[in-house]
């Protein structure tokens, strides 16, 4: 079954103050069923100036649990969202710099 896979992203300042909150795509991917509670491995999420990237350096490596599974029958072929537990970024903490 093919899966469009989000998750939800606050970045938040050195003094946990709210600055933006982004859901960010995983992109669609072709797996067996999967339910609430399934762990998916996937990079570390971090921020490339204020944008939300995937932190491909060795090691950072995460696993994130399915918190939601959404059938968007609105849409014709019906989409397969599956959402995984937001996380939290702080600028200064979570960049990457330049890849």
């Amino acid at each position: 079954m093919k899966y469009a896979i989000c998750q939800t992203v606050k970045i938040v300042d050195m003094n946990e103050e709210i600055m933006s909150e982004v859901l960010f795509d995983h992109g669609e991917h072709e797996a067996p069923a999967l339910s609430i509670g399934c762990s998916v491995v996937s990079y570390q999420l971090g921020l490339k100036e204020f944008e939300v990237v995937y932190d491909k350096r060795e090691g950072k490596q995460e696993r994130f649990k399915v918190i939601d599974i959404e059938f968007d029958l609105l849409k014709q072929p019906a989409i397969t969202r599956v959402f995984l537990e937001p996380v939290t970024l702080i600028v200064g903490q979570h960049d990457i710099g330049q890849l």
